[in-house]
């Protein structure tokens, strides 16, 4: 991982997209700073396609589709994506699974959460469960302690002996039944909203993240960032961002913007 500063401005310059995740990544410590939210909003006025890729929920996701300065978001790990028409005043959803497939991944979630809350100690559901359509979260240090790394590999077995895609994020583990994840969709979303093709895409879009489950981001695009506190997961990637902020969570969001922006502006 480069630092930051090693991205010219010149390389820079072609960038029109940037796909964020949200947690420790925008936020920080839970908290949307000021700092971090305008850095959304001067990518946005500046015509900046700007994207939230997150594993938070589809009730969080509606919110955020209609107001934050975003053109679209990617929720539930690449679930679906909303997108909010301002003019029209509709919004506009895709999602991964049907309804009927949604109801019986439903089922079998619900036989993991029970496994792994009795057998897990200390875990819990998340708290934005309940606003969530199409996967399961636990909460491994959001609302209750901090577990051990060897717990949070316990609960990814139970989601994946049962058949399941489970990703860590800084937060939570979340599993869920279907082959997408958040590059997925992520592309859907390029192709069929912004008629972004996959060649001009890796050339014209930067992912912003911190945590295991952005790795098929970091994967994908040659243009990749993590903020600075991914140092902490990098025994867990495979496939490390090209480059990494100086600070941490939202600060070095903001920190990616200015320079953006700098090269936008130049």
């Amino acid at each position: 991982m480069k630092p930051l500063s090693e991205l010219s401005l010149d390389s820079a310059r072609a960038l029109r997209v940037v796909l964020t995740d949200i947690d420790d990544t925008v936020t920080t410590e839970g908290m949307l700073t000021a700092s971090a939210y305008g850095a959304l909003e001067q990518l946005h006025r500046a015509g900046f396609i700007v994207i939230p890729v997150t594993g938070r929920p589809a009730g969080w996701c509606d919110h955020i589709a209609r107001m934050w300065p975003v053109d679209a978001v990617v929720g539930e790990n690449g679930a679906f994506f909303f997108r909010y028409d301002r003019e029209r005043k509709k919004m506009q959803q895709r999602f991964w699974a049907s309804p009927e497939e949604l109801k019986r991944n439903r089922l079998k979630l619900d036989a993991i959460e029970a496994e792994v809350l009795g057998t897990v100690a200390g875990t819990a559901l998340a708290s934005d469960q309940a606003y969530r359509m199409a996967d399961l979260a636990i909460d491994f240090c959001e609302d209750v302690p901090a577990l051990p790394e060897a717990e949070v590999d316990r609960i990814v077995s139970i989601f994946e002996r049962a058949g399941a895609q489970a990703k860590v994020s800084s937060i939570h583990v979340n599993g869920w039944f279907g082959d997408y994840n958040k590059l997925s969709m992520a592309k859907t979303l390029l192709a069929d909203v912004f008629g972004i093709g996959w060649d001009e895409a890796r050339a014209s879009v930067i992912y912003a993240g911190d945590s295991p489950n952005d790795e098929p981001m970091f994967a994908a695009f040659p243009m990749s960032v993590g903020v600075a506190n991914i140092r902490a997961f990098a025994h867990r990637l495979t496939h490390k961002p090209a480059y990494i902020t100086n600070g941490h969570s939202g600060d070095g969001f903001a920190e990616l913007a200015d320079l953006l922006l700098r090269a936008r502006h130049r």
